[in-house]
């Protein structure tokens, strides 16, 4: 498939694809980059990758495959430093939670080359960070979405599906704005909700009471605000349009709650909570 693979940003997500990859014959030379010298030595030291670089342009050397694991706002900066040392057969994707916005990004500085670009984003992931935080079978039956768009070059899909297959991933397709619609009401929104409640307890002259007694309740709801705080500035500055609306369409959700609450109305209250009970129960059971 590919003989040496790059990797820009080597934490849970770089690192599990790494990992995977390992696990397999005919192993590619993968290739670590990173803003920090420690987290690529730590990635070294964990047999994640058999190289640490931060010298680009000998990173690039003979690559067949880029991969960028970093926060999105970093992915125009890396495609930049990168474009010199592509060749017309070098497949470049992401692993970016916003898609929109990176296809931009790569037909501003790649040019010619943006072609060669396949977006992409894992359904997967963890609240933690870091190379010490990466699994072999972290894509193991998850979802991978990839957004070419009518320039992205069909063998350079073929690739990128190829890459992910081989970490064990179900593959799928979908258009770049199609999918930041979507991900903005089931995963950006969860992760600004989680954020919002934490922080609200956090500055309470009672928090300490409060996290005190908070229990498996509040540890479910809110294990995602222990996520990555740089990415999810990120992702949602980056996905603001959707996000946005989604929040106005909660917010209304909310606003209905409240009134039922303060009718007293008991029929309604179970009638909503019955809905949302279900509805969660069958999707549970669908991805068992």
């Amino acid at each position: 498939m590919f003989n040496k693979l790059v990797i820009f940003g080597v934490g849970l997500i770089g690192g599990s694809v790494a990992l995977a990859l390992k696990q397999g014959t005919h192993t590619p030379l993968i290739v670590g980059v990173g803003r920090s010298a420690g987290n690529l030595q730590e990635a070294l030291s964990l047999g994640l990758i058999d190289r640490a670089e931060t010298d680009i342009a000998h990173a690039m050397q003979d690559a067949d495959m880029v991969l960028i694991a970093t926060p999105v706002a970093q992915t125009p900066v890396i495609l930049r430093a990168i474009k010199p040392y592509l060749t017309s057969s070098t497949v470049i994707t992401d692993a970016g939670s916003t898609k929109s916005d990176v296809m931009v990004y790569a037909q501003a500085e790649l040019g010619v080359m943006a072609h060669q670009f396949v977006g992409g984003h894992p359904i997967a992931g963890a609240e933690k960070s870091g190379p010490g935080a990466a699994l072999t079978d972290l894509y193991v039956g998850k979802n991978i979405i990839l957004t070419p768009n009518d320039h992205t070059l069909p063998e350079a899909v073929q690739k990128v599906t190829a890459l992910w297959q081989r970490c064990g991933g179900l593959v799928s397709t979908m258009r770049p704005e199609a999918h930041d619609a979507v991900f903005a009401a089931v995963s950006h929104l969860p992760h600004l909700l989680a954020f919002a409640l934490v922080d609200d307890l956090a500055r309470r002259d009672n928090a300490e009471q409060l996290f005190k007694f908070a229990a498996s309740g509040f540890r479910d709801f809110t294990r995602i605000a222990g996520s990555h705080p740089e990415m999810w500035r990120d992702i949602a500055l980056a996905n603001k349009t959707a996000l946005l609306d989604e929040l106005t369409v909660y917010q209304r959700a909310l606003s209905d709650m409240a009134a039922l609450l303060e009718a007293s109305d008991a029929q309604g209250l179970y009638q909503l909570f019955a809905n949302a009970s279900q509805t969660r129960t069958d999707w549970a059971k669908s991805k068992s």
